[in-house]
């Protein structure tokens, strides 16, 4: 409810990226006005390789379908689990590099394929019978989980569940696959969401850095372009710049489809 929102200790971004996936956060109870805000990045621990755990500031968006007898319960030890429900992250692509047929990857880009049921068990795809399979809805959900599992142990008395947590979502997302973002950070608990476009956080961003002199670089009629190239799509959007009571205002007008072409594939054609 409202007055939960507000009693929320810290406000929390997640980046839910097609090939890493970062959250950062801000301490409310230690922000004010006369000083920035205090943005910090969380480190993640997940597995390097087997029985080995370091802490990244990105997780990897991969999952691994390991053989039953390829891994055994110490080789996945985290600090919060001893289980085998999912291989996520450093290790996950370490093992799909060695057998790309257990690999699930750019689960992000599935949630807005118009030729498959995102809710179906299909992934990794064009993978062989033997070999488990999950739906991008539910990889989605293992990674919003394995990130909730990091901050809940950080943060013991202000679980991720209970905070204001704002996920960033490609602008060229259609509204189902916005509705399925949003479909997995429920299934993982989340009380407080909100969706943010990419491209729009890119603009606040620019805003916060430059502070007040942002209205000296625009003029009415201006037309800004934001390219965001990520690791496995591009987001094209154009922001308006307009006015309302003497104030200049942004307004986003326009988005490109969704490309599926990132930093992955430029590093494969180079």
């Amino acid at each position: 409810n409202a007055a939960e929102h507000l009693n929320a200790r810290y406000s929390v971004g997640i980046d839910l990226g097609t090939t890493h996936c970062v959250l950062s956060y801000l301490d409310l109870d230690n922000t004010n006005d006369d000083q920035p805000a205090d943005v910090k990045v969380l480190s993640i621990p997940q597995l390097s390789q087997p029985g080995v755990v370091e802490e990244k500031s990105q997780l990897p968006s991969f999952i691994y379908q390991a053989h039953e007898a390829e891994l055994n319960e110490t080789d996945l030890t985290l600090p919060w689990s001893n289980t085998k429900k999912a291989i996520t992250g450093n290790i996950a692509r370490h093992l799909g590099s060695k057998t790309p047929i257990r690999l699930v990857a750019s689960a992000k880009s599935w949630l807005c394929h118009s030729r498959v049921d995102p809710h179906a068990a299909f992934l990794p795809a064009g993978s062989p019978e033997d070999v488990d399979k999950i739906s991008p809805l539910q990889a989605t959900t293992e990674y919003l989980e394995h990130l909730s599992h990091a901050w809940d142990q950080q943060f013991p008395d202000s679980p991720l569940k209970e905070q204001n947590v704002t996920i960033t979502i490609p602008a060229s997302f259609d509204p189902a696959a916005r509705e399925l973002t949003a479909e997995a950070a429920s299934q993982t608990d989340f009380k407080h969401l909100t969706l943010l476009e990419e491209p729009q956080a890119a603009v606040y961003n620019w805003i916060k850095a430059c502070g007040d002199s942002w209205r000296e670089q625009v003029c009415v009629g201006d037309i800004i372009l934001v390219i965001d190239i990520g690791g496995g799509t591009t987001d094209l959007s154009l922001v308006a710049v307009s006015e309302n009571d003497g104030n200049l205002i942004l307004n986003r007008v326009a988005v490109g489809d969704h490309i599926l072409l990132g930093g992955d594939n430029m590093d494969l054609a180079l």
